[in-house]
């Protein structure tokens, strides 16, 4: 029941269900007033509704029960949200409190574990009440992505004004646009879809709903190349005849008085007229399509800076041409070459990026090509080949040697090996029989299988790793926000700067001054695209957690890639992570009082019974053993100390020394062995028989082969790694010493994990946490990056920045050395973006000119201006060729 002492005044509204004439109306209205509260109430037949007010709070259960009780009933609703922010039991409490002060709430409940609120309210409740009131609480309701594909978008600033547009878009949590792959991921509710495309394009831009059946990012880049290079031909038919027209009569005098002779120079100007149109018209009239109207709305882009640049140079050379009488002595010259050749080295600038952009999302293609188009599918007794888009959960299929797994499922029957690279990085397949799991896109190598599907299409692990690596590519990181508070004002500025230059020149500038002032404020317009700035993060972050998906690195967020370059202090979890996470037993050792086999034998008989990593251990060595297992009667667990049973009359203990000193037994006789067992790092429990001490057991987790060589690695990056594990403090310094872990914090409850991460980030700074349980979630949202071993629990990787898909630990220094050249190719794609503006706008400007006589020339403008975008790019692809550390054998 709510909590009816947070209830406000307020009108309330229900659906009624169950009427079906004026009587029914009557019926209603007279149960809802007998609530206690409800002063009026009205009930419409036609809407089914109910509106009733009250003088004091409402306890809506009793009113739904009043209006049961009547004979009809109340339209509810159950809501399955996602709460951001959750880290222990308090919050559960708080986000359920504030769930339940919302009027139209029934009831709610909170899980930790998947981090959901499950919700029963009246139909009429609103999703923005709910977020509002966890909002409220510290605490948020994450929305879903919503992604759209967004056209139009040429530089920085574009990106800045359709994200401007979008997060105005009432109800939306957090809008951000990725220049590279030219999307938009938007937390919102689906319901405001529409709402958002309407805002992009009053923006100047277009934008539709990315789905599957979609063009992919290649495929889009691959017919926009097409195009360009179409323009880019016509155009450059048609300029190169002008260059040559007039810059040929310029350098070349015998060249200059053969036009005049033969040709004319007022006739050259007519030619050159025409072609020049041509281009702006032709493939030119892109420009002037998306530019003019964003100058008209006060928001100009990249495109507004060529279209003033080149309108400009084509207006005067009209001028010029047709009307000379208009300008000042001296100043009648046709610039018609340097629009012309603006457009055409644009489109080339354009044509270039296009091709190198539809490489940055390679990764992504090369993943959805991994899956099959059709599946082997059992029906009816025989095998048919289906199209994967027909393939049914449940549905049995034969996989033959070399083919790929058409989706994930589990062995049915067969044995093979299966090469899981595309999703681990590992490159040893992996032998698969009956009661296995196998992955869809994966490759079976020499023997059948037959397969029960267990997941297709959005739910597979491929489509999920997909979905994962979109999102990381999309997400912006902090290092982005002062590029893009300077690129929504940076045409603006560079307009203005424009402006000043052709002012400057005109005033106190050479003769002819009007001809100075417009090529100069043409070159500013043209060398200052901001293009390559707008270039710089998307497309190193798009190939960098590309590069990690093929190498079985998985960033959930893009915020991990900046964060964890400042990694400090690696912390993992022991179990699982640096270990097997499957405890074998090593020793076993009975005093003289007592048969060793049989010992073993009842040992074995009571584990059976447990549920504990070190009982299946002992269970799984009897077994090796064939030993036959006798029937356990009692059996009970001694909280934090072991089990108890009984077996054929016999009492039985089973646990660590403390248990058997509360029992009264003296360990002294086993003192040596187990310490000898504790310095290697192996886990003593000693057995009782009928309150005589028997046996001491040793059962140890194996430390994987591959995580000597990680930790050294680590090292060699400059980091310190802490061990956090729940084992006894002797065992962990023994794992710690064999491995060189700086830090050991032991003896850590579930619960405790998150504090421990605290203090590494206290005493050391930017931490990272690597886990693999359910008992590591909370531990790694706390921590700055959380990485989650994939074969590890989905809570785990739910709550992760970064998945490794493989158990090997040695993905750790993997990833951290990504996110560092990563991070350095973002660095060196702004330095030049920045370093190129900051140092070219002033030599087009002139500034150079009073001193050594130089002064850009509109044409190398724009094709310095072109070449800084290819650069950014193609330095970005770079990190195609990343290969992480070279780890040492151990």
């Amino acid at each position: 029941m709510t909590d009816s002492t947070e209830r406000k005044l307020f009108d309330g509204t229900l659906a009624i269900e169950g009427m079906t004439c004026a009587s029914c109306v009557a019926r209603v209205e007279k149960a809802l007033k007998k609530v206690d509260g409800i002063t009026e109430a009205h009930v419409n037949l036609a809407t089914e509704t109910a509106h009733f007010q009250s003088d004091k709070s409402v306890d809506y259960p009793a009113v739904i029960q009043a209006v049961e009780k009547a004979g009809f009933g109340v339209a509810q609703k159950q809501l399955e949200l996602e709460i951001e922010g959750m880290t222990c039991a308090s919050c559960v409490a708080r986000v359920e409190k504030a769930l339940k002060i919302v009027p139209e709430v029934i009831d709610a409940k909170v899980n930790l574990a998947t981090e959901k609120a499950t919700i029963t309210a009246l139909a009429s409740v609103e999703n923005s009440a709910l977020a509002k009131s966890v909002e409220k609480a510290g605490f948020h309701i994450a929305q879903p992505n919503i992604e759209l594909n967004i056209d139009g978008m040429t530089c920085a600033s574009c990106v800045a004004r359709v994200e401007k547009a979008l997060n105005a878009v009432e109800g939306v949590n957090k809008a951000t646009v990725n220049l590279a792959s030219e999307k938009a991921f938007v937390q919102a509710p689906a319901s405001k879809t529409q709402e958002l495309i309407a805002a992009v394009k009053k923006a100047g831009y277009s934008a539709t709903v990315a789905t599957q059946q979609q063009p992919t990012m290649a495929e889009k880049k691959a017919d926009e190349a097409r195009l360009l290079k179409r323009d880019l031909i016509i155009a450059l038919v048609l300029a190169v005849p002008v260059f040559i027209l007039e810059m040929g009569s310029h350098m070349i005098p015998a060249f200059h008085h053969f036009i005049a002779h033969n040709l004319g120079t007022q006739n050259s100007w007519y030619i050159q007229f025409i072609l020049t149109t041509l281009v702006l018209i032709l493939p030119g009239r892109r420009f002037y399509q998306h530019g003019i109207p964003a100058l008209a709305r006060l928001a100009p882009d990249m495109n507004s800076l060529v279209a003033v640049g080149t309108l400009s140079a084509y207006s005067f050379s009209c001028v010029a041409t047709f009307t000379p009488q208009l300008l000042p002595q001296g100043t009648v010259h046709v610039y018609f070459e340097a629009a012309a050749v603006i457009v055409a080295l644009i489109l080339l600038g354009r044509f270039m990026e296009a091709k190198a952009k539809g490489k940055t999302s390679q990764a992504i293609q090369y993943l959805i090509g991994m899956q099959p188009k059709t599946a082997r599918v059992e029906q009816s007794g025989t095998f048919i080949d289906l199209p994967i888009s027909d393939v049914e959960t449940g549905m049995l299929i034969e996989i033959r040697p070399g083919e790929r797994c058409p989706v994930d499922g589990a062995v049915v029957s067969g044995n093979s090996y299966i090469d899981e690279s595309m999703i681990s990085g590992e490159p040893i397949p992996v032998e698969k029989k009956a009661g296995d799991q196998v992955v869809g896109g994966t490759i079976n190598q020499n023997g059948a299988l037959k397969i029960q599907a267990t997941a297709v299409g959005q739910d597979s692990v491929l489509a999920q790793i997909i979905h994962m690596v979109e999102q990381a590519q999309g997400s912006k990181l902090p290092i982005q926000a002062l590029v893009d508070k300077v690129t929504l004002w940076f045409v603006l500025v560079v307009m203005a700067l424009a402006l000043i230059t052709f002012l400057v020149w005109y005033v106190v500038g050479p003769e002819p001054s009007l001809t100075y002032a417009l090529v100069n404020a043409v070159a500013v317009l043209i060398i200052a695209c901001p293009c390559a700035m707008g270039l710089a993060t998307p497309t190193s972050i798009m190939v960098g957690t590309g590069r990690g998906a093929e190498l079985g690195v998985l960033f959930r967020k893009g915020e991990a890639l900046q964060q964890l370059k400042n990694t400090q202090v690696v912390a993992v979890d022991k179990t699982g992570t640096l270990t097997e996470g499957k405890p074998k037993l090593t020793d076993f050792e009975v005093t003289e009082a007592f048969n060793k086999d049989r010992v073993f034998r009842l040992l074995a008989s009571v584990e059976q019974k447990s549920e504990h990593p070190i009982a299946y251990a002992i269970v799984q060595a009897a077994k090796e053993m064939q030993v036959q297992l006798l029937e356990v009667e009692q059996f009970d667990s001694v909280t934090g100390a072991g089990i108890q049973a009984v077996v054929e009359g016999q009492s039985i203990y089973i646990g660590a020394d403390h248990l058997m000193h509360k029992l009264g037994l003296d360990t002294q006789i086993f003192s040596s062995l187990a310490e000898r067992m504790g310095n290697e790092g192996k886990t003593p429990l000693y057995v009782s028989i009928d309150q005589q001490l028997a046996a001491i057991v040793a059962v140890a987790d194996p430390i994987k082969a591959t995580t000597f060589a990680a930790i050294q690695a680590l090292h060699d990056l400059g980091l310190k790694v802490a061990m956090i594990t729940g084992d006894n403090r002797h065992t962990a310094s023994a794992i710690a010493r064999q491995l060189k872990i700086d830090h050991v914090i032991a003896e850590v409850m579930p619960d405790q994990k998150v504090q421990s991460v605290q203090q590494l980030q206290k005493e050391h700074g930017v931490v990272c946490f690597v886990g693999d349980g359910i008992n590591d979630a909370p531990a790694l949202a706390q921590a700055d990056v959380g990485m989650a071993i994939g074969t590890g629990t989905d809570v785990a990787i739910e709550a992760a920045d970064v998945v490794l898909m493989s158990g090997n630990l040695q993905m750790v220094p993997t990833a951290i050395a990504l996110s560092t050249a990563t991070m350095n190719n973002i660095r060196q794609n702004l330095f030049w973006a920045f370093i190129y503006n900051a140092a070219l706008i002033p030599v087009a400007a002139g500034v150079l000119y009073p001193f050594f006589g130089i002064l850009l020339s509109p044409m190398f403008a724009a094709g310095a201006m072109a070449l800084s975008s290819v650069f950014v790019v193609s330095n970005a692809l770079r990190l195609k060729a990343f290969k992480g550390p070279v780890f040492q054998e151990s």
